[in-house]
């Protein structure tokens, strides 16, 4: 009897911490915004840039694309307040902007930028 009420106790407590785990989920501290278009030259340079910060910060950097030069994407142009693109805009984890670059970043100078935040 002994036996079974621990096996009842212990089952639901060992459930419970598991799905604690599962759910701590890393929140990005940075959000990375990149504002071009698929048809811009320098704009889809960025994109190997991209794919780097996604592979090297995969939990840390949230990255988005907006594609400005359509109907969907115009009005992040506006949101961001852009005049030129690529621009790349930083947030922190409460959404607040740290920094902007505008034109091709090379990603060994983005991520001095990503470093610093992330310390």
């Amino acid at each position: 009897m002994k036996n079974i009420f621990r096996i009842v106790f212990i089952i639901p407590f060992i459930v419970f911490t598991l799905n604690s785990c599962a759910q701590k989920k890393e929140t990005p501290k940075i959000t990375f915004i990149e504002l071009g278009s698929v048809r811009c030259i320098p704009c889809q340079k960025m994109q190997k840039v991209i794919k780097k910060v996604e592979e090297k910060y995969p939990t840390q950097v949230k990255t988005i694309f907006y594609d400005v030069w359509t109907d969907d994407g115009k009005k992040y142009a506006d949101i961001y307040q852009i005049n030129l693109i690529p621009t790349q805009v930083f947030l922190d984890k409460n959404g607040k902007e740290f920094s902007r670059h505008q034109g091709y970043f090379e990603f060994e100078e983005l991520e001095k930028i990503l470093q610093q935040k992330l310390k």
